[in-house]
């Protein structure tokens, strides 16, 4: 059990990895780590949900698209920034504005937001919204245009479900896949020291809410949201593009609310903050990735959340700074 000074809250420890990687192999275990990632009350199963309501009803069609044009991409933004409104204000509203859950299940025991110079207004909450929605929701919604635009004009592979209907379906579960990946290699890349500069700005953030989540500087925005670039290379649909820039968004903020999840009626309905990466807010240097593939396990800079460690972790640090 963790140092209750550290932690206010900590779901069950150590933290563990996707039981894919473990050997032997454990194919029941495997099936229910992925099933409860996505069925049914899940942010991954409301995101494809929203992607799909955005696609048929609030995205005009790709045969329209030929050409850069404002009517076309000016919904794209509305759409992408009263989206964000709604899921980063109302989880800070229920979690920290209102405190409707209380403070039991979050996990960092000081209290947010914070004030002070470093943050944009002397707010923490006004510097993450300004980030987030004057650079963050700019930029997720240019890529989606293009990525609109490239594929109405044959610059990128289009699928569609009647061609190639496993392919179709398939890709959606592959983009976490595919995002295992990106992330943790561009999130290493923004700590080094070219461009941890950058990076700096959404690390004002120890302590995390809803709006942290996608509070960054511009050139960390075209890195994030360039996971995109995969459209280019494999076959895929405008929903399939709405659904990965979603995803990588509105993830974001669900995993950036500080708590485990939403509780009601003293269960967890809906799983929300991630503790690995709360770890992560809170040394800088640990927990890069995700725990779908293990890359951190596989480079020594993964957390697991215990005494034991936290304890690695500082050696790790010490034996670099002896080394240099």
């Amino acid at each position: 059990m963790t140092d209750r000074k550290e932690w206010n809250h900590t779901p069950e420890l150590p933290i563990a990895v996707s039981p894919l990687w473990q050997w032997p192999p454990k194919p029941l275990k495997v099936l229910k780590w992925y099933a409860d990632g996505w069925f049914f009350l899940t942010i991954n199963m409301g995101i494809l949900a929203l992607a799909f309501i955005s696609y048929l009803w609030l995205t005009p069609a790709i045969s329209l698209n030929q050409a850069p044009a404002l009517w076309w991409i000016a919904p794209i933004f509305l759409r992408n920034y009263v989206l964000t409104l709604l899921v980063a204000g109302g989880l800070h509203l229920w979690f920290h504005k209102y405190a409707v859950q209380g403070t039991e299940k979050k996990y960092d025991p000081r209290p947010f937001p914070r004030k002070g110079r470093m943050f944009s207004f002397d707010h923490q909450v006004l510097d993450n919204m300004f980030w987030t929605l004057a650079s963050g929701v700019t930029i997720w919604s240019a890529f989606e245009a293009g990525l609109w635009w490239a594929l109405a004009n044959g610059y990128a592979p289009l699928a569609t479900f009647s061609e190639m209907p496993i392919w179709y379906v398939a890709f959606f579960f592959l983009i976490p896949v595919w995002e295992s990946f990106y992330f943790y290699w561009i999130h290493r890349l923004l700590h080094t020291n070219m461009f941890y500069r950058f990076h700096a700005l959404h690390h004002r953030n120890t302590d995390i809410g809803p709006w942290s989540g996608l509070s960054m500087h511009p050139v960390e925005h075209v890195l994030y949201f360039g996971t995109v670039i995969i459209h280019f290379v494999v076959p895929s649909s405008p929903v399939h593009v709405v659904f990965h820039l979603m995803f990588y968004a509105i993830l974001a903020v669900t995993t950036h609310t500080g708590f485990e999840g939403l509780w009601f009626r003293n269960a967890k309905r809906v799983h929300l903050g991630m503790f690995h990466h709360q770890i992560h807010h809170r040394y800088f240097e640990v927990n890069y990735g995700n725990l779908d593939v293990p890359w951190d396990k596989l480079f020594g800079s993964f957390h697991d959340g215990t005494p034991e460690g936290k304890a690695a972790m500082r050696e790790r640090l010490a034996a670099r700074k002896r080394s240099v």
